[in-house]
């Protein structure tokens, strides 16, 4: 099986340059010199060339800052019992991925 190079995008296809002491090198796919990036998005998780998440977390945090905003104006009653089963379905599972950061 040889390579072909028409199998990718080559608007998509990026270089994240991870490290401090990275050269910086430029790379090409065939004729097309590849894009750099200063952050990328993959399997949901976004990641800066210091491999720094905090981007990240915040994304998360304003989410859900977000949704506790729409909760807090759609919902006259702040009881507990009414409160607590809406913010475990809508604002806690934004929020896990922070976790392992």
């Amino acid at each position: 099986m040889s390579f072909n190079a028409d199998w990718f995008n080559k608007g998509k296809v990026k270089v994240l340059h991870l490290g401090r002491n990275n050269l910086m090198h430029q790379y090409k796919l065939v004729a097309t010199q590849l894009e750099s990036s200063l952050a990328e998005k993959a399997l949901g998780v976004l990641v800066d060339t210091r491999l720094n998440m905090s981007q990240q977390c915040a994304l998360a945090a304003k989410k859900a800052n977000g949704i506790l905003g729409c909760i807090r104006r759609s919902v006259a009653s702040r009881w507990r019992q009414v409160i607590l089963p809406l913010y475990s379905a809508l604002v806690s599972p934004r929020l896990v991925c922070c976790v392992q950061f």
